[in-house]
């Protein structure tokens, strides 16, 4: 299944051993954890950025298409080749390149795991904020191209919000450096924040300098439950309306929090409607006026009871149970659609209910959980993928989805992205004008459109 010869032996000749054409190899590059597969010409797996600069030069000749790839545990599709081409998989370049304590900064090339990274780092005394459920096997590369998040995006931010500087490679095959290892700058426009989150359409991140953060001295925990998720939503608006941030604010409707339980193993009771996690750090002596804060501001109409974790272990076995969340769905049904959308933290109870409409409407059960003091919520549409009739009603209910996110003055992803499965409601989320002007500048920075293509962007 070798590509045409010239370019078979250009990449041989670059790569070596690394240029992989065996149909066996390249269909485990053909899939992500969305269940979308496609097969590739090839796989590059390169070592340094030289190298992808050829690549791209050699797939911009001979006009292949590229789809890079960290370690493919996004949602979207984003890094099926539904095109062909070639993917261009990261994990060899996998360097943590310096550690900058007294700058706060670290330089790492893209295919270092998130994980790794957070222990290199701990000696130090410093994190990197983004901790997305995925963080032991997700490469950082793959977060930036996604703007990855996670339950601390809260009080840290997102990807975007954690990057200082970017060196990538565009689809003309030119090595441009983006941003500074400063925390602050003002010459010229903000390239790095434009890559991250472009799902490597516009460029292949070949090393990235990123923002790092202390380790908080101390944090506390609160478990809030409540009769129904309505009353859950309320309190979180309560909460991001006062003046303490929390570090970390996850809900969990009726279901999830069974789920939790009977599948997570977390000790909670049988009758909870919905559930708060929520989470405080900070210097030691400041930790009991924020929990007190929280609590106040958590308690109200429908709160049952709200309680600190006992210790550290009974945090961590009920974080483990949050994380479980995602595959025991599958306990429920065969099928699942995951999306994260995002709403104003002051919307979410409107977003809960209208979901729960929705639900109803299509007979279906939909599972929400998620970051919500970032109005970020996992909405997860269970169906049988055997029944016809619930593949229907299951891509009508996301369809609203979508419809009721947006007209709450939403967005279509907080952290999981575009890529494929959501391309297509593009159009509904941002205005006709402003999708021209993202055509455009792809083409600016991919002039041949051989970057990721059919990727985030609709069909012109």
């Amino acid at each position: 299944m070798s590509p045409r010869p010239a370019f078979d032996a250009e990449l041989a000749a670059v790569l070596g051993d690394a240029w992989r054409t065996d149909p066996a190899e390249c269909l485990v590059y053909g899939y992500d954890n969305s269940r979308m597969q496609a097969m590739p010409v090839g796989v590059a797996l390169p070592q340094d950025r030289e190298q992808v600069v050829a690549i791209v030069r050699a797939c911009r000749k001979h006009r292949l298409p590229i789809v890079p790839r960290g370690r493919g545990t996004n949602t979207t599709g984003a890094t099926v080749p539904i095109a062909g081409g070639i993917v261009v998989s990261f994990e060899r370049m996998d360097r943590i390149v310096d550690i900058r304590s007294g700058d706060r900064c670290a330089v790492v090339e893209p295919g270092v795991l998130n994980g790794d990274l957070q222990a290199a780092l701990a000696p130090h005394g410093l994190f990197w904020p983004p901790d997305p459920t995925s963080a032991a096997f997700s490469s950082v590369g793959g977060n930036l191209a996604c703007n990855a998040g996670g339950p601390h995006a809260v009080k840290y931010g997102a990807s975007r919000d954690n990057v200082l500087a970017l060196t990538a490679v565009t689809g003309a095959g030119e090595l441009i450096v983006c941003g500074a290892s400063t925390t602050k700058g003002a010459t010229g426009y903000d390239l790095q924040r434009l890559l991250v989150g472009s799902e490597g359409t516009l460029a292949l991140i070949v090393e990235a300098t990123l923002r790092l953060v202390p380790a908080p001295p101390g944090r506390s925990a609160l478990r809030a439950i409540y009769r129904d998720a309505t009353s859950a939503a309320a309190a979180v608006a309560r909460l991001m309306s006062q003046p303490v941030t929390p570090s970390m604010l996850e809900f969990m409707d009726a279901h999830a929090v069974r789920l939790a339980r009977d599948v997570g193993g977390a000790d909670l009771p049988a009758d909870a409607g919905a559930l708060l996690m929520i989470e405080a750090d900070g210097a030691l002596h400041e930790l009991d006026a924020t929990i007190g804060a929280l609590s106040k501001a958590a308690a109200g109409e429908g709160l049952v009871v709200i309680d600190a974790a006992r210790d550290e272990a009974a945090r961590e076995r009920l974080w483990a149970a949050r994380k479980a969340l995602s595959p025991s769905l599958r306990t429920l049904a065969a099928g699942k659609i995951n999306e994260d959308v995002v709403v104003p933290v002051s919307r979410i109870p409107a977003l809960v209910d209208g979901v729960q409409g929705i639900a109803r409407d299509a007979a279906l059960p939909i599972v929400c959980f998620g970051h919500a003091g970032n109005g970020n919520l996992h909405v997860n549409i269970l169906f049988d993928p055997t029944d016809a009739g619930q593949c229907a009603r299951a891509d009508a209910a996301l369809a609203k989805v979508f419809e009721l996110t947006i007209s709450l003055g939403g967005t279509l992803s907080g952290e999981h992205g575009i890529g494929l499965a959501k391309r297509d409601f593009m159009p509904q989320a941002v205005t006709p004008a402003t999708l021209a002007l993202m055509r455009a500048i792809k083409g600016v920075f991919d002039p041949d459109g051989i970057l990721n293509p059919g990727k985030l962007l609709p069909p012109a």
